[in-house]
Formats: C-alpha cells, sequence, structure tokens
C-alpha cells in the first residue's frame, strides 16, 4: 500500500482541530502518518498536538508565526519521504474514503510527472450541519494552464499530489506565493497534469476565520470581491508569483503557455500587452460573468 503524507498547518485551532485530526485518522486508507506544524498558535493547540504526539498519533514541530503559506511550504520541505502528500486546514473533516478516493485515481497515471487530484466537497455551517453541495459542474470542464494563471481552483484541503510534484516544490520554493495550493496548481498544469474528481470528499466549515471566500451569499462574495480586487492590493502579489513562476519553469512549458506567461509577466503596464489578453481566444474561467470580470481587470492594467 502507497504511503500517504498528511500536512496540517495549524494555528489557533484549538475549537475544532481534534474533529480533523480524528477524520484524518479515521480514514479507511491504512497507511497515513500526519505531520503537523503549529504556526505559532497562542492558544491550546500545541497542548492537543503534543497529546496526540505521545500516543503516536502524529508528529508535530512548533514554529514561529510565519502565515499559512509559509507554513504549508515549510511542511512539503521538510516532511517524510512518501508516495502521496495531502493538505489539510484545520476546521473541516474529511470524509472516511478521501484519501483511498485520491490514490485510487491518482493510481492510473503516469508517476514520472507532476500530479495534482483534487475534488468537490460540501458548505457546512460552524458546527458541521450540511448546508450545500459544491457545484462540480464548472470544474468538471478540463482544468487549464491558462486558468491556473488567474485562478485557483482546489482549496488546498481538497488535494493529494504525488512525490514528483512534492519534489518540484522542495526545488523550487516560491517567494511570493499567493497561496500553497495555488503554486501546486500552477506546476501540476505547466508541467505535470492535474485530476479533478466531482464526488466530495471533505466537509468545509464555513466560520468568520475561513481564509477563503467560498460559501459566501452572491451579494456578499461580490463586495469581498471588490475590495479584493480594486482596493486591496492583491493583484501585485499575483504578479510576482507569476514572474517568479516564469522564471523557474519558463524552459519546461509548451510553446503556447511560455507565450501565455509572457501576456502576465510584465512589471509595468503595456497596452498591446493588456489587449493580447483582453482578446484573447479561449476561456480562462468558468463562467461568464468571472470571464467579463477579469477582462476588466486586463483592460485596467490590474492584472
Amino acid at each position: 500500500m502507497k504511503k500517504v503524507v498528511v500536512l496540517l498547518s495549524a494555528y489557533n485551532g484549538e475549537k475544532y482541530i481534534r474533529e480533523q485530526i480524528d477524520s484524518i485518522l479515521n480514514q479507511t486508507y491504512e497507511n497515513i502518518s500526519l505531520f503537523v506544524r503549529d504556526d505559532g498558535s497562542s492558544d491550546g493547540t500545541v497542548d492537543i498536538l503534543k497529546e496526540y504526539e505521545e500516543l503516536g498519533k502524529l508528529k508535530y514541530v512548533a514554529g514561529k508565526n510565519a502565515g499559512f503559506i509559509k507554513s504549508f511550504l515549510w511542511l512539503v520541505a521538510n516532511s517524510e519521504e512518501a508516495d502521496y502528500y495531502a493538505y489539510a486546514d484545520q476546521d473541516d473533516e474529511w470524509y472516511p474514503e478521501k484519501i483511498q478516493m485520491a490514490v485510487e485515481l491518482l493510481e492510473k497515471e503516469n508517476q514520472d510527472i507532476p500530479l495534482l487530484y483534487f475534488s468537490s466537497y460540501d458548505f457546512c455551517d460552524e458546527k458541521l450541519n450540511f448546508v450545500s453541495h459544491e457545484n462540480p459542474e464548472k470544474k468538471m470542464k478540463v482544468p487549464s494552464f491558462r486558468n491556473a494563471l488567474v485562478d485557483c481552483m482546489p482549496l488546498g484541503f481538497n488535494c493529494v499530489f504525488n512525490m514528483t510534484t512534492r519534489n518540484e516544490l522542495k526545488m523550487n520554493l516560491p517567494r511570493f506565493s499567493c497561496g500553497h495550493d495555488w503554486w501546486t496548481y500552477m506546476v501540476c498544469q505547466g508541467i505535470g497534469k492535474v485530476v479533478y474528481d466531482p464526488r466530495p470528499t471533505v466537509k468545509y466549515r464555513r466560520t468568520g476565520n475561513n481564509v477563503s471566500a467560498g460559501g459566501m451569499s452572491f451579494f456578499k462574495f461580490q463586495i469581498w470581491r471588490f475590495k479584493k480586487f480594486f482596493i486591496n492590493d492583491y493583484f501585485t502579489n499575483v504578479r510576482k508569483m507569476l514572474r517568479e513562476y516564469r522564471y523557474y519553469y519558463y524552459e519546461r512549458l509548451s510553446k503556447e503557455d511560455q507565450k501565455l506567461i509572457n501576456l502576465f509577466a510584465r512589471k509595468k503596464y503595456d497596452f498591446i500587452t493588456s489587449m493580447k489578453k483582453v482578446f484573447y481566444p479561449k476561456m480562462f474561467r468558468q463562467g461568464i460573468v468571472d470571464e467579463i470580470l477579469l477582462r476588466f481587470i486586463f483592460l485596467i492594467g490590474r492584472l
């Protein structure tokens, strides 16, 4: 049975982390080890992790607060050797068959290239009561490299990737990543393969502390998106990430993808380049509303 290492970054998670750890330990897939990095918690999270470690259930490291992205990337770089790796957030709950389902699909693929599996999931309230299914119809369209340049379809907690991916991440750890899941997605789209599973594998707990905007009402989501895209300095970091990605992977991309990454890697606004993106003949996003908004963002030079 292939070995799977689960990578969990924790921060002040004492309220929910036991449920998540137990759901990982109770997977139907047996050859799993759990590696946790505490990102400078000030509550009782570390005490909980010590308790599980003393029982031989996990291995944990206590570190200074670095932020969840750097914390997850540290876990990638310092984890033990395994066949597959999975990201895990501290406040969700996995369905028992999650890892089994992921491994079964990944085992059908070529292990010599970077592979990323991600699945659908279920929205739940703070007490993990079911709210709704994540709609998989848009994501059933094959994820693409052009999508990975502007969007992160995987959300970390629903990701499983192979050893080749892990080695790539470890070799080229980014300085400007906007997300450990996003960087992983770009690597696998550019030089490997991404596998999407429409079956839900995670109970995604929606609380006031979630980093992702998934599960918001339409109105709240539009306000959140407007602030993020037009008030905050969000796209500065995205552009830095894309330039760094080009530095590491340009020579290994297809000719078409090389042309694409060049459109997004300029440091200054260029009208002709913006027009090429605005009138690019293929869609970047899965929905027409998101696509129109993205083309407007291209037009005004935000991305």
